[in-house]
């Protein structure tokens, strides 16, 4: 048992390096601070495992073709587009909007969306990294089955999702602590910020794009 929850969890890693997700974390990450950063991945990889438990748990019940199953990967890949798109338009339309200012001698900068400043929005941001990781892990369930079904005879059980999850988590957090150096390091103007967000937004496009004619 020991050895296939290794086997498992060492395939959430190499899943978690999918640069849909990577894309994904980005897209979500880039400008927040670091309480907010790595709670949008803890959040992204806790929502991906139990999506791909449930998707697991009904497909060892449903028999359901391999070319319906595809369909997972257009789902990710048409989320990943959208959210490129989405932080084109906002940067096109000069939607992103940087605010500095200081607290007992300590400047902080505030990174924001439209076109004023306000403080109601984490736990919209939190929920829509919980959702987005639920609905991309329709895009890994193949991989996942393929790996149960060589290790433990398709059986899927929580102590299974749960190495898989940390396995995905681990990746995850260190990425986030590479957008969290981004955020802290170079957005720290106006220009900087836009840039940044132009070029998450165009690989989101690329990524996505590339899902689809693969």
């Amino acid at each position: 048992m020991e050895l296939t929850l290794l086997v498992i969890f060492w395939y959430g890693i190499l899943h978690a390096f999918g640069p849909d997700h990577l894309s994904a974390i980005a897209d979500f990450s880039v400008g927040k601070n670091q309480r907010k950063t790595l709670l949008i991945t803890f959040l992204f990889a806790l929502g991906h495992g139990v999506s791909l438990f449930i998707f697991a748990k009904l497909l060892e019940s449903v028999e359901i073709s391999e070319e319906l199953l595809a369909y997972g990967d257009i789902v990710s890949a048409t989320v990943i587009i959208g959210m490129g798109v989405y932080l084109l338009f906002m940067v096109i339309t000069k939607r992103i909007q940087l605010q500095k200012h200081s607290h007992e001698n300590k400047e902080h900068i505030h990174i924001y969306f439209g076109k004023s400043h306000e403080h109601n929005n984490d736990s919209t941001a939190m929920t829509s990294s919980l959702s987005l990781g639920l609905l991309m892990g329709a895009g890994g369930v193949r991989g996942m089955l393929i790996t149960l079904g060589a290790v433990s005879n398709g059986t899927v059980d929580l102590t299974m999702v749960a190495a898989f999850t940390l396995g995905v988590m681990l990746i995850f957090g260190v990425f986030g602590l590479f957008m969290l150096y981004i955020n802290q390091r170079f957005l720290g103007s106006l220009t900087n910020v836009r840039r940044t967000f132009s070029i998450v937004g165009i690989i989101s496009l690329i990524v996505g794009t590339n899902i689809l004619l693969g």
